[in-house]
């Protein structure tokens, strides 16, 4: 399951898709310009959201 932390507070989110109830998995996506974003995906093809912010920042995830 995608867990997002907050690295100034320490707050954490953990993801799930509204429409089927799965647990977003964790990826990357590849920008046409070579940037890279991390992001999680419903594994049963629903969408994918950019990571959650906190306290001004991107909340980071761990990929496994």
């Amino acid at each position: 399951m995608a867990t997002y932390e907050c690295s100034k507070c320490d707050m954490g989110v953990n993801a799930t898709c509204a429409k089927c109830d799965a647990p977003l998995v964790d990826d990357i996506l590849k920008l046409e310009d070579g940037i890279e974003v991390q992001i999680s995906k419903c594994p049963n093809g629903h969408g994918k959201i950019k990571s959650p912010m906190c306290c001004g920042e991107d909340m980071s995830c761990k990929i496994g």
